[in-house]
């Protein structure tokens, strides 16, 4: 990893944590289709106000995973993959950790 473990962490932690709830999953979902989103276009479908959709919005803003923009008297909204990335890197590096113990303690037990 380019960053430091600590580093990673402190950013994912922030992404999985605005990761955490399904409405904001299904946002991001809305989002990957790659075309900036109004808050109105991202409440079409749902059964959530548009202060709702909002809240949530800010929520996965303040983890960097998306972008707001004005056009006029909207605002926009973009999927920034950065982050997702980044936090898929930190499981990347968990996982490798976790098959090296998980191989140590194979040849432990099959050395006895």
């Amino acid at each position: 990893m380019a960053r430091s473990v600590a580093t990673a962490l402190k950013g994912s932690a922030e992404v999985f944590a605005a990761l955490g709830d399904e409405t904001r999953l299904a946002l991001l979902a809305k989002l990957t289709q790659g075309e900036p989103r109004s808050i109105v276009q991202l409440t079409v479908g749902t059964r959530l106000t548009r202060q709702a959709v909002t809240k949530h919005l800010r929520v996965l803003e303040g983890a960097g995973v998306v972008r707001g923009h004005r056009v006029g008297r909207e605002s926009r909204f973009t999927l920034d993959p950065r982050p997702l990335v980044e936090a898929q890197t930190y499981l990347d590096h968990v996982a490798k950790q976790w098959d090296n113990a998980l191989l140590r303690l194979k040849t432990l037990v099959e050395d006895q």
